[in-house]
């Protein structure tokens, strides 16, 4: 391998013998790289001082009684939780606002007697008014059924109200319908004004009606 490449050399060195001036100065060596002297001495050149203990600098530490105490960050967790007490709280105080400013008798949007008026949930719905008119006039005479409907799309919500004209008509097709829940698999329960009435400590109620008809 090694003659290869004597060879080679030899080769070389014989040919460029026979190449132009121009082609000779590209095989030219360059001058070599002036000297300069270091701007700074050595690492061996240098003195450097040699290390010593930290006891020199107590005097620069800060005194123990002069320190402040620690500040404590509030965590995620705990602003969390901060955040939704104050969120809580903010409904709380707008809820007690809106019932001290209720007034349920300048309401344009209640209507009928609340003591006549028995809540019926979970219907079909496919029913009518004039279907549930038909069921609950077996009781009594109806005044008015009023079938719960999205203000949106006008769809049913699946409750209604049924006023009768007589108090007595509302308990008795009320006790039928809790006889017979399995045969027409409906909620009844009286009107939650009724029920808050006997209830005053009740503070959770607005606009006349419960939130649910399970709070009654």
């Amino acid at each position: 391998m090694l003659w290869i490449l004597a060879e080679a050399v030899i080769y070389i060195e014989t040919m460029t013998q026979f190449l132009p001036p121009n082609l000779l100065a590209l095989f030219a060596p360059r001058d070599p790289l002036p000297y300069l002297p270091p701007v700074d001495k050595l690492p061996h050149e240098r003195k450097s001082n040699p290390y010593s203990g930290i006891s020199a600098f107590l005097a620069q530490f800060e005194n123990p009684k002069d320190t402040p105490p620690p500040t404590r960050v509030e965590t995620k967790d705990e602003k969390k939780e901060r955040k939704r007490k104050e969120r809580a709280e903010q409904v709380a105080y707008k809820l007690e606002q809106d019932l001290a400013l209720w007034d349920p008798t300048n309401d344009t949007n209640i209507y009928g007697d609340p003591f006549k008026t028995l809540f019926v949930a979970r219907i079909n719905y496919d029913t009518s008014e004039s279907k549930l008119r038909r069921e609950f006039d077996v009781y009594g005479p109806v005044k008015r059924v009023n079938l719960v409907v999205n203000r949106v799309c006008g769809k049913p919500r699946g409750y209604a109200f049924v006023e009768f004209d007589h108090e007595r008509d509302m308990h008795e097709s009320r006790r039928a319908m809790l006889d017979n829940a399995l045969k027409y698999n409906v909620h009844v329960h009286t009107s939650c004004v009724q029920t808050c009435r006997r209830k005053e400590d009740r503070r959770t109620k607005s606009a006349g009606r419960c939130r649910t008809w399970s709070d009654c």
